[in-house]
């Protein structure tokens, strides 16, 4: 495939883009140490830190979400490849403080070899940090299996709420009981209808024949198992959100927030048909739609497709997504 991206060498590829990033957002992150994405006003030292880690290729995820009421370091990693440990205890050093650190990773491979090896490190030095896994995909495993399922965009979610809970001053222990218990009430199901590029070489990564569309396929273009014709939206929110609901057994009487995030090429006038659909299908089986998010946030380059994430609600997580956050990618006053 011939390259379609503005680039310069392909080596420098992620050094300059989160310069750039940097430029662009200079009044809320800047870069630190090791190309370290953190907050560009520290949050005070009695707080809570909360910090994660991820390939970068995925704007505006995770660095995007760097800034008050989220997280306070991000550390990217090269092109859909997670960083190495080094720079993962480099981030919990700068971030260490008597209130602790909270540790957000995404499950997959290289992700969590990563954060394990950092945080053995870590323990042997003494510092204070509680690590939060996310693993909503359901397609990639069953409930009673988490290990199996994949961190997709759920992790906005609980950087939301316990980046909240941190800024409002809230202990390490209730930090990370509120991210345990929002990722243990969410789930999410992609869906592809066309494939992305790798940004350093402008080869596929995946492959969707023309026509068709991948229910359950992975952040970088891991093969879902449910390729089928392409539906129109109504349908395709017909197909995802029965299955998300099942999951975890919501019921009628409850509440839910839906986040639409497209993965790159899909429209937002798309995914506004697919939630219109979503808020009648809820209502048909009694279920509030609490919340919602629609936009891109993390993304797998050009894509065509969206993650669906459908999250159980109460009064305490509503009040923690309403609450203040200021960042590059997701703003709430």
């Amino acid at each position: 495939m011939a390259m379609r991206k503005f680039i310069n060498d392909p080596k420098n590829l992620v050094s300059e883009l989160l310069q750039g990033f940097a430029l662009a957002h200079g009044k809320k992150v800047k870069l630190a140490g090791t190309n370290l994405v953190v907050r560009a006003k520290p949050k005070p030292q009695n707080k809570v830190a909360v910090v994660t880690l991820g390939g970068s290729g995925h704007e505006p995820a995770l660095s995007g979400f760097v800034g008050k009421g989220m997280l306070d370091i991000s550390v990217p990693g090269e092109i859909f490849a997670a960083p190495g440990p080094p720079r993962v205890i480099e981030a919990l050093r700068a971030a260490n403080r008597d209130a602790g650190v909270l540790f957000i990773v995404l499950n997959h491979a290289g992700d969590v070899m990563s954060a394990d090896v950092a945080m053995e490190m870590a323990a042997k030095e003494g510092l204070k940090v509680r690590q939060v896994l996310t693993h909503e995909d359901i397609s990639a495993g069953s409930r009673e299996n988490p290990e199996d399922r994949r961190g997709l965009v759920g992790s906005l979610l609980v950087m939301k709420v316990a980046g909240a809970a941190a800024e409002q001053g809230r202990s390490l222990e209730e930090c990370a009981e509120i991210a345990e218990r929002v990722e243990r009430n969410m789930a999410t199901l992609a869906v592809a209808v066309s494939s992305a590029s790798h940004p350093s070489t402008g080869e596929p990564i995946s492959d969707v024949p023309d026509g068709r569309m991948v229910v359950g396929m992975g952040q970088h273009g891991e093969a879902g198992g449910g390729e089928q014709p392409l539906k129109s939206a109504n349908e395709t929110a017909e197909i995802m959100l029965p299955l998300l609901l099942k999951d975890l057994d919501i019921k009628k009487g409850e509440r839910v927030l839906v986040m639409l995030n497209g993965v790159g090429s899909t429209t937002l006038m798309e995914l506004y048909l697919v939630l219109r659909r979503v808020k009648g299908l809820l209502e048909e089986r009694g279920v509030t739609l609490a919340r919602s998010l629609v936009g891109e946030y993390l993304t797998v380059q050009e894509m065509g497709g969206f993650q669906m994430c459908v999250a159980r609600m109460d009064d305490e997580l509503i009040k923690l997504w309403d609450a203040p956050c200021d960042t590059p990618a997701l703003t709430v006053k």
